[in-house]
């Protein structure tokens, strides 16, 4: 998001992939984004399901009472 310039004008607001679900197309700016910053595809993939494992397994863990 940009600020209100000097002379009064409002700033703008940009926005990446308005999805809710991030596409992984080989024209999707979310993998691309992560490869500009060093972290090719299948690194990426192989992150996000460690993540999803990690987080399950945290759930798991958890124990509620009433």
């Amino acid at each position: 998001m940009e600020p209100d310039t000097k002379n009064g004008k409002a700033g703008r607001l940009y926005l990446n992939e308005i999805n809710t679900l991030p596409g992984f197309t080989s024209i999707s700016m979310y993998p691309k984004l992560w490869a500009a910053s060093g972290v090719e595809y299948t690194e990426l993939i192989d992150r996000l399901i460690q993540l999803a494992i990690e987080r399950r397994e945290e759930k798991d863990r958890t124990q509620y009472s009433r």
